[in-house]
C-alpha cells in the first residue's frame, strides 16, 4: 500500500510580511487623511476639539500654548506635531512663587497640632518635653533676673495639653498672628514636613528674599532704619533681665514692647518689608524672626527684631547647633512647584 506523502512546505519569501505591513499602513493613512478633511471624531461628536483649549476644571492660567518660536523648525516652517502644551504651575494661596521653580510661605510660621489642629503656644518650644521645661524653670529663674517691677511679668499661658501629651507642630502660614518663635532647626524641619512642605535652603532662602530685582534689601539697595522689623530700640532680655545676653529661653521675651509697641511683630504688619515677585510679596524675609534654614549643621536666616546688623538678605548664623532653640527663632517653608501639580 503506497504511503499517502505530506505536503510540502510552504515557499518562505521574506519580503512578503514588510509588503504587508506596508500595505496596511497606507491602508490606514489614506482613511485618517479623509477623516481629518471631513472633521469627523469617529466617535459622532463632531469635529475634534482644539487642542490649545484649556481643560474645563483647570483655570485660564492652568495651561499655556507653545509659543510660534519654539514651534517652528529651523527653516520658519511650524513641525508636523504642534500639540503639547506646558502647565503654568502655581503655587498653594498660602505661599508666593519664586523664579516660576518653587513655592515660599508668604509670613513666618504659627504652628498647629498636627493630630487635632489645635493653636500651639507661640511663646514655648512645640514639644511637650521642652515646653514643660521651659515653664517649670522660669517659674523659679524669672525671679533671679531684673528688677522687681521685671520679675512680677508672669509667664504666658502654656495649654495644659502641650504638657501632658506628646504632639507635632504644623507650620501654617498666617497674616496678622504672633509667629511661633523658641524652634529648634529639628522641629522647624518637622513643623514644615507636616504641612506637605520642607525646609528652605540657603540658596533658595536668599534668591526670595532679593525680590524679582534682585536686591540686597526687600526693598532697594541700602539699609534703611524702619523699613524692616529689625535694628530696633531695644532688647527684650535687656528689657527683662537686665543683661541681653542672658535668659534667652525666658518665654516672656518675645511678649516685651517698648513705648507701648511690641518689639515681635504680627505676620505682615510691617508691610515696608516685602520681597516681591508676580505682584505678590513675602513678608519679613529680614527681621521679626531668625529663620532656620535646610542645614544639620545649624544655620538661620534674616535676622530678628534686636538684631543689630544692617546686611539684609546676606544675614547669617551659623553659630548654634540644630537642636538650638531660643525666643528669636522661627521659620517660613518652602515647596517644590511641580508638588502643586494636581
Amino acid at each position: 500500500m503506497e504511503m499517502e506523502r505530506p505536503l510540502p512546505p510552504p515557499h518562505h519569501d521574506p519580503l512578503a510580511p514588510r509588503v504587508r505591513a506596508l500595505v496596511r499602513t497606507f491602508a490606514r493613512t489614506s482613511i485618517s487623511a479623509v477623516l481629518a478633511v471631513s472633521g469627523c471624531t469617529c466617535d459622532g461628536s463632531g469635529p475634534a476639539p482644539d487642542a490649545g483649549s484649556p481643560a474645563d476644571d483647570a483655570g485660564p492660567a492652568a495651561l499655556a500654548s507653545p509659543s510660534s518660536d519654539a514651534d517652528a523648525g529651523d527653516d520658519g516652517a511650524a513641525p508636523a506635531t504642534t500639540t503639547t502644551t506646558t502647565r503654568d504651575l502655581r503655587c498653594p494661596p498660602d505661599m508666593v512663587r519664586v523664579k516660576r521653580r518653587y513655592c515660599v510661605d508668604r509670613y513666618e510660621a504659627t504652628l498647629k497640632d498636627a493630630a487635632t489642629g489645635q493653636d500651639v503656644s507661640a511663646y514655648y518650644p512645640p514639644s511637650k518635653r521642652l515646653a514643660s521645661y521651659v515653664e517649670r524653670t522660669w517659674k523659679e529663674e524669672r525671679l533671679a533676673f531684673g528688677d522687681p517691677e521685671d520679675q512680677a511679668v508672669e509667664l504666658p499661658l502654656l495649654p495644659e495639653w502641650e504638657k501632658t501629651r506628646d504632639f507635632e507642630p504644623r507650620a501654617v502660614t498666617k497674616k496678622g498672628v504672633v509667629p511661633n518663635g523658641y524652634m529648634t532647626g529639628k522641629l522647624a524641619e518637622l513643623a514644615c514636613k507636616n504641612a506637605g512642605k520642607r525646609l528652605c535652603s540657603m540658596d533658595e532662602w536668599r534668591t526670595a528674599c532679593r525680590g524679582e530685582r534682585d536686591l540686597p534689601f526687600p526693598y532697594g539697595e541700602k539699609y534703611v532704619q524702619g523699613k524692616c522689623n529689625i535694628f530696633r530700640e531695644g532688647h527684650p532680655a535687656m528689657e527683662l533681665h537686665n543683661d541681653a545676653s542672658r535668659g534667652h529661653s525666658d518665654p516672656r521675651l518675645n511678649g516685651v514692647k517698648i513705648a507701648g509697641r511690641p518689639l515681635l511683630r504680627k505676620t505682615g504688619e510691617t508691610t515696608t518689608c516685602g520681597s516681591e515677585w508676580e505682584g505678590d510679596a513675602i513678608y519679613d524675609m529680614v527681621g521679626n524672626l531668625d529663620e532656620w534654614i535646610d542645614d544639620p549643621e545649624g544655620t538661620f536666616l534674616g535676622g530678628f527684631f534686636s538684631r543689630s546688623k544692617k546686611d539684609g538678605c546676606a544675614s547669617t548664623i551659623t553659630a548654634h547647633p540644630y537642636d538650638y532653640y531660643d525666643y528669636s527663632l522661627g521659620v517660613r517653608c518652602c515647596k517644590d512647584l511641580t508638588d502643586t501639580a494636581e
